[in-house]
């Protein structure tokens, strides 16, 4: 449930509410909106006593949470979330922000490469997996720190947000010293120690939906990071597999206002994984820009043909430049910008 304040409530009234909440054995986590405060109460629903705070000077009024996921929900939070990423710009905003790279880091020559490219079309982030999940164990499986510190050169040399995937809970340290948001890939979105413990953390997550998952399972997955303490949370789209074998996965972008219609966290889309094809990538991206998508992630690799990784689905630095000029003109006729 959330407590809401009156407006104009004191520091001292809100104080005391959260000691309520944590004499009850729950956990509090308050958010201050433009206009009014509110208290999150978090925890098992048999200790919640909503007569214990309706008397208490300073609350308007006390609102049951009916949706599963509390932290993620509208009920929780009708301002949309802005999730700043680096010093480049953020995403949830007016401005949809674009993340793009490539599937993996190479070499160094490779990722400075790609990295200019795509700041000079207009990307704020760049991708790049310094740790590659595969499904043999003979593929390539990246670079590991070595990938890591040639991300860090090159948000040194273009300011770009460094955006790497975090398999497992001994990677985080890595992760967090060298990059901007932490990616929980599609295989992961279910690994609850994982998202726990990048919850611990204050790094802004890029939580990518399991190529099975239901969007309940999605929010309360992005649920165990919020209710970690960690409120940057960015919901990824990539796709789901289906019985379609002309694409990768499936791309369902009815998902992006649902989304929006329950969550107040940002959403990103993934053309790429989306759908596995280069050739559907540019029409993708205009699609999710036009049904309200506040962020895309893109592959984009200097030279597809001989790619390490996903070259199949990876847009060159030309068709990734083309790409942003023709969606920034639809953005402008849905209100936003990029």
């Amino acid at each position: 449930m959330i407590v809401v304040m009156k407006p104009g409530s004191t520091p001292q009234q809100i104080e005391h509410v959260v000691n309520l909440v944590r004499e009850m054995g729950l956990k509090d986590h308050v958010i201050q909106g433009t206009e009014r405060t509110v208290v999150a109460v978090i925890g098992d629903d048999r200790h919640k006593d909503r007569s214990r705070f309706e008397t208490v000077p300073g609350v308007e009024k006390v609102v049951p949470i009916l949706a599963p996921y509390k932290m993620a929900s509208v009920e929780m939070k009708k301002e949309r979330t802005e999730v700043p990423i680096g010093k480049a710009g953020s995403l949830g905003g007016k401005k949809i922000g674009v993340i793009a790279g490539p599937c993996s880091v190479e070499d160094r020559t490779q990722i400075l490469e790609v990295a200019h490219a795509v700041k000079e079309a207009g990307a704020i982030g760049l991708r790049g997996g310094a740790f590659k999940p595969r499904t043999s164990p003979y593929a390539f499986q990246g670079l590991a720190e070595e990938g890591l510190k040639y991300l860090a050169e090159a948000r040194d040399k273009t300011g770009l947000a460094i955006v790497t995937e975090v398999m497992s809970i001994e990677q985080i340290p890595a992760c967090v010293e060298y990059a901007d948001v932490l990616q929980i890939g599609a295989r992961n979105m279910q690994n609850f120690n994982l998202l726990s413990a990048v919850g611990e953390t204050r790094k802004p997550v890029l939580l990518k939906r399991g190529m099975s998952a239901t969007l309940e399972e999605f929010l309360l997955a992005a649920e165990y990071i919020l209710a970690r303490g960690n409120q940057q949370v960015m919901l990824c789209e990539r796709g789901i597999r289906t019985f379609e074998d002309y694409v990768r996965n499936t791309l369902p972008l009815a998902i992006v206002p649902e989304l929006h219609r329950r969550s107040h966290l940002p959403v990103v889309v993934d053309p790429s994984h989306g759908t596995g094809k280069t050739h559907l990538v540019d029409g993708m991206c205009r699609a999710a820009v036009a049904c309200g998508a506040d962020g895309l992630i893109i592959e984009v690799h200097n030279d597809p043909e001989h790619a390490m990784t996903d070259g199949a689905q990876s847009m060159t630095p030309k068709m990734f430049k083309d790409m942003m000029t023709a969606i920034k003109r639809i953005a402008l006729a849905v209100d936003r910008e990029v």
